[in-house]
């Protein structure tokens, strides 16, 4: 993976952008991203976002119950971006399904790695259960109260503080047990300081405007 691989996760995005736009999926399509992730052990390191749900055995775990139909719409996009790993490709569905909607933008790092093995069933939030249940489970993923919170949507904020939480929070959920390749964050880097440069310019051009109108 290198700088055409990110190329093509954003080629990736737009087609995801105009398929869950016209089919309405934004709901199904961001369940199968925290379904696949929401498997995660922190202890174990097993499970997580690395596309396993599309196997046989992982889609017909009761809590995956109608999932299929988020597979099989982002089988169109895979089929136009072979080289994007599953893994990617269900999690920037997630992202582009809360975008959609006008949610939060949430910052997307690609490189995950598929794999075949599903976890055991079971390790899913039952919505039958309490409180203390969904603890429990997201603990185990490695997460804290803050975010069973804001991806929860149990919240009583203005929009502008839980969507920065939310995004937050769904980052750390999309990425558990994935460490981006290092080409990436130097890549993530130098775009950040190239905004950073670019913002400078537009400021300083904008102070130079300003003092030569009142010279």
């Amino acid at each position: 993976m290198g700088k055409e691989y990110v190329k093509e996760i954003e080629r990736a995005r737009r087609d995801l952008r105009a398929l869950i736009s016209a089919k309405n999926c934004a709901p199904i399509m961001l369940r199968l991203a925290w379904h696949d992730a929401g498997t995660y052990d922190a202890k174990t390191k097993t499970g997580g976002p690395n596309g396993s749900i599309r196997t046989e055995t992982e889609i017909k775990h009761a809590a995956n119950n109608g999932l299929k139909i988020a597979i099989d719409l982002c089988e169109e996009v895979k089929a136009n971006h072979p080289t994007i790993t599953y893994a990617d490709l269900y999690q920037l569905a997630g992202v582009v399904a809360v975008e959609v909607t006008e949610g939060p933008i949430i910052d997307f790092v690609p490189g995950r790695k598929d794999s075949m093995v599903s976890p055991d069933e079971g390790r899913l939030p039952d919505a039958k259960e309490g409180p203390s249940h969904l603890r429990e489970v997201f603990y185990r993923m490695g997460l804290s109260d803050r975010d069973i919170v804001a991806l929860s949507g149990g919240h009583t904020l203005d929009e502008e503080a839980f969507f920065r939480d939310y995004a937050a929070s769904h980052k750390r959920l999309s990425e558990l047990g994935f460490a981006p390749p290092s080409f990436l964050r130097l890549a993530l880097n130098k775009t950040i300081m190239a905004v950073a440069t670019a913002a400078t310019v537009v400021i300083l051009s904008y102070f130079y405007e300003i003092s030569r109108k009142r010279i």
